[in-house]
Formats: C-alpha cells, structure tokens, sequence
C-alpha cells in the first residue's frame, strides 16, 4: 500500500509558477520547510514583490518568536527567482499558482510538461478549474493532482487535494505526504468537480452578499457586521472577497456557472462591474472597502 511508504524522502527541489499571493505565500512555506524552491514569474517586477513579502512575513513569524531568526535566514537563501520558465526542468515537484484562467493553466501544464523531467509532478493551486482537464494537456497525467491552499497560506491550515480521473494513488499520497510535511491538513476532495469542497460553498455564499448589496437590502458594513455577529464568521463575506480577489471571485462563478449549469451560480452584475472598474479589492487598493492606496 503507497498510504505507508514514504514517497516524498528523496524530493529536493520544488518549483512554484506564479509570484502572486498564493504562488509567494506557498513558496515561503516550502523553503521554511527545508526545500529548495524556484519561483517563477514572467515579471521581474512581481518577483522583486514576492521576495520583499516573504521577507516581510518571516520577519514578522522570527519577531512573534514563532520562527528562529536562523530558520528565517535559511528559508530566503533557499529561494531563487528566474523568468526563465526552462529554469524549473530539474525540480522534483512543480506547483502552479498562476490567475484563475483555464487557458493560460492548460498552456502551462503543456509547457512545463514538456521541459521539465519525466519523473517530475505536476500540482496546481486552482481553486476550481478541472484537474482532469489540465491533466489531460500533458503527457504524463497520472503525475498531475490540484494542491489547493488557502490564502494566506503561511497561515491557513488546510490544503484541498483534488484527484483528476487520471491520478494515481501514488501521486495522490506523494501530495498527501508533502501537504502533511509543510504542517498543513490534508482535507481530499473525493470527485473532480467545479469548485471542489471550500469555493462550491464559499463562493455562492459571497455571490449572494454581493447580491443582497447590489439589490439594496443592506450596505457593505451591515452586510459584513450582520454575518460576522449571525454565523460567528471571523470576517464578513465582503470583506473576505476583497481579500481574496473580486477578479478571482468573478472567475470562481463563471467555472461553477459554466461547468454546473445551475442558474444559482450566476454571478452578481455588481461583482463583474466591480472589476470592470479595476477594483479589484485590496491588492488594487479598492474593492468593498477602500484601502486607501
């Protein structure tokens, strides 16, 4: 049985596509873990942004004490950035963490698929694209799985593990192993569909807010205070979309939309509105909220 063999000892190397929020956030727990990492981004710019975030954030884990200064220093010398995609053909694991954009993940899975060494993994961050679909772009998709983290991810527990019909058991229990072994959860998602276990709840949830805004029922703070209070959530649903991302949010419905058919995953006019104006949330500096940037 794959489930009591340790198949993860001899992985050294790991790859990460996507300097964003999740891809900077993955990468900086993996190297505190003790890996090598390669994060890649097609943007010097955004690469020079993750590196300056992942200081900042072990900086703050060493000064709570909750890290070592040596852990911190060690975990930075593991990074290395490139823009050259060919620069990850060694890595042991790759994980993508690019925008929530089924083309450009397929054109991905083909790419590094064909550069990087056959014995490799493919995982992918998605929140809701199908595994199996991005399986099948490559040649190897017994090797490919969804590695779902949740944002922040030095922070958040639970990683989502999602099998594509081609996955293997052993692929399966390689990212089972290696989630366990980054201090996270391992939650599997038993069927490859739209949206996995969090966003098919989570995201109907945010759309509706936006909804009981866009139809004037409430405001932004009564919406947000009204649920935080009513559900004992520790952030209002409005809130929490502008720290995820309205663009992914919108990207999110049209994948349930789309793949379930089901009228209830409309997207709220509101939302796509919002980011056809660029307000984005807080990483555009307005979104719900204003954040004053």
């Amino acid at each position: 049985m794959v489930a009591n063999q340790n198949l993860i000892g001899n992985l050294k190397t790991i790859g990460v596509l996507g300097a964003g929020q999740m891809g900077n956030g993955i990468a900086q727990v993996v190297a505190a873990t003790g890996y090598d990492v390669i994060l890649c981004d097609i943007s010097d710019e955004s690469l020079k942004k993750a590196v300056k975030t992942i200081t900042t954030s072990l900086e703050k884990l060493a000064s709570k004490n909750l890290i070592t200064e040596d852990l911190k220093t060690a975990a930075l010398a593991r990074i290395k950035t490139t823009t050259q995609l060919g620069d990850l053909k060694n890595v042991d694991v790759f994980i993508e963490a690019a925008t929530e954009n089924i083309d450009l993940k397929i054109k991905i899975f083909k790419d590094v698929d064909a550069l990087i060494k056959p014995e490799a993994y493919l995982f992918s961050n998605t929140s809701s694209i199908s595994i199996t679909k991005l399986a099948g772009a490559t040649k190897r998709p017994q090797k490919v799985a969804g590695m779902h983290f949740m944002n922040p991810v030095p922070l958040m527990k639970l990683v989502e593990g999602i099998r594509g019909l081609q996955t293997t058991d052993e692929t399966f229990e390689v990212m089972k192993q290696l989630t366990e072994k980054l201090g996270k959860t391992f939650v599997p998602s038993v069927k490859d569909m739209p949206g996995f276990i969090v966003n098919r709840i989570l995201m109907p949830m945010i759309n509706e807010a936006i909804y009981t805004l866009h139809e004037g029922i409430a405001d932004v703070e009564s919406i947000d205070q009204a649920m935080k209070l009513g559900t004992n959530q520790p952030m209002g649903p409005l809130t929490l979309a502008d720290f995820i991302g309205l663009d992914t949010c919108l990207s999110i419905m049209h994948v349930l939309h789309d793949g379930l058919g089901d009228s209830k995953y409309r997207p709220c006019p509101l939302l796509a509105k919002y980011v056809e104006a660029g307000w984005l949330g807080k990483k555009s500096g307005r979104g719900f909220y204003n954040y004053g940037t």
